[in-house]
C-alpha cells in the first residue's frame, strides 16, 4: 500500500527571466493572471483551482517542479510522518497546508491541503456533435468565438529522467499513483516510460496526471517535457490553435489523437523553449484498468497528426 494516494496534480512551478513575455503568452495561451508579486506570476484556468502554472523571476528558463493535491489533512500528516518533515502553512495565495520534499530526479514536489478555491470563471456550453450516428443538435448551429483556448484546468506534467526505476517507486509507493500504461526500449522487462493515473480505487480519473520516463538514447540531466491543459473541446482546441498561429507564437506538434489516452492534441513552445498541450476527450481509468506494455515507438504516440520533426524532441 502506498503512504498516500494524491487526487490530483495542483500546478506546475517554472523560473523564467521574463515575467512579463511569459505572462503575454500564456494569456494568448487561454491562462488568466491569479497573483502577482514582484518575483512571482500565478496564473489561473477557468475552473476552481486557484492557480495552475507559477513562473518565479529567475536567471534560467527550467522546470522546478510541481504541486500534488492530498486527499485530506490527515493524508498530509500521514506524509510528512513518512517523509520526517513538517506540515506548513502555505505562504502562496490561497493558502493552505503543504508537506515540501524532492522527488529522486531533483524535482520540488508539494503536496497539498486545504487550498481556497477560487470562483469558476464563465465558459461558453461545449458543442454537441451531429455524428453520423448519434445526432445529438437537433436545434441550432455551431458558432465558434476566436480568441484564446478556454483552459479549464491543468491535466498533466511529462517529465524526462535519468534513471525511470527510483522515481517511479517514489511516486507510486510514496503518493499513490499507479501505471496505466507503460513502455519499454529492447528489452520488455525494463519499463523505461510510464503513464500513472491517480490510486483512486473505484473513482475515475484522468488516464495520467503523470507520465515519466527515460527517452531514448537516455538523458543526463532530469526535465519537463511538457505540460497539458484541458481545454472545453474540439473546436475551443483548434480555435486557439489559430489565436496563438495569429499571435506568432512558436507551434511544436498538432493537432492529432494520442494512443496511450486517446487525448486530442495540439503542442506550443513557450517564449523560453517549454513545451506546452492544448488537449481535449481523453480517458478516464479507475484502478479496474488493465494497463498495456510495449515498445516505444514513434508511430505510437498518435493515431493521427501531422508528421513529427526533430523540433519536438528538443
Amino acid at each position: 500500500m502506498p503512504v498516500i494516494a494524491v487526487e490530483d496534480i495542483a500546478y506546475v512551478r517554472f523560473e523564467a527571466p521574463d515575467l512579463e513575455l511569459m505572462e503575454r503568452f500564456l494569456i494568448d495561451f487561454g491562462l488568466v493572471r491569479a497573483a502577482r508579486t514582484a518575483d512571482t506570476l500565478y496564473m489561473r484556468g477557468k475552473g476552481s483551482a486557484p492557480y495552475v502554472h507559477i513562473t518565479h523571476q529567475g536567471p534560467t528558463a527550467r522546470g522546478i517542479g510541481l504541486g500534488l493535491r492530498a486527499q485530506s489533512s490527515a493524508d498530509l500528516q500521514r506524509l510528512a510522518d513518512h517523509l520526517g518533515t513538517g506540515v506548513e502553512d502555505s505562504p502562496e495565495p490561497a493558502g493552505g497546508q503543504v508537506v515540501r520534499c524532492t522527488d529522486p530526479a531533483g524535482f520540488r514536489v508539494e503536496v497539498l491541503c486545504g487550498q481556497t478555491l477560487a470562483e469558476p470563471l464563465a465558459v461558453r456550453p461545449s458543442h454537441q456533435l451531429n455524428a453520423a450516428d448519434v445526432r445529438r443538435r437537433p436545434q441550432g448551429a455551431v458558432r465558434t468565438a476566436g480568441g484564446p483556448s478556454q483552459v479549464m484546468r491543468l491535466g498533466h506534467a511529462v517529465l524526462f529522467v535519468p534513471d525511470f526505476e527510483p522515481v517511479f517507486d517514489f511516486y507510486h509507493q510514496v503518493l499513490g499513483l499507479r501505471i496505466s500504461d507503460s513502455l519499454h526500449m529492447q528489452d520488455p522487462e525494463k519499463t523505461t516510460f510510464a503513464f500513472l493515473h491517480c490510486g483512486l480505487g473505484a473513482r475515475y480519473t484522468d488516464h495520467h496526471t503523470l507520465a515519466l520516463g527515460t527517452p531514448p538514447g537516455g538523458i543526463e540531466s532530469a526535465r519537463f517535457d511538457h505540460v497539458a491543459y484541458e481545454v472545453l473541446d474540439l473546436e475551443d482546441l483548434q480555435a486557439g490553435h489559430a489565436h496563438l498561429k495569429a499571435g506568432g507564437w512558436r507551434h511544436s506538434w498538432g493537432v492529432g489523437r494520442h494512443v496511450l489516452g486517446s487525448q486530442l492534441f495540439d503542442y506550443w513552445r513557450d517564449p523560453f523553449g517549454h513545451k506546452v498541450e492544448h488537449w481535449t476527450d481523453g480517458d478516464l481509468v479507475n484502478d479496474q484498468h488493465q494497463p498495456s506494455h510495449g515498445p516505444l515507438q514513434l508511430e505510437g504516440l498518435s493515431q493521427w497528426a501531422p508528421p513529427l520533426t526533430p523540433e519536438f524532441f528538443e
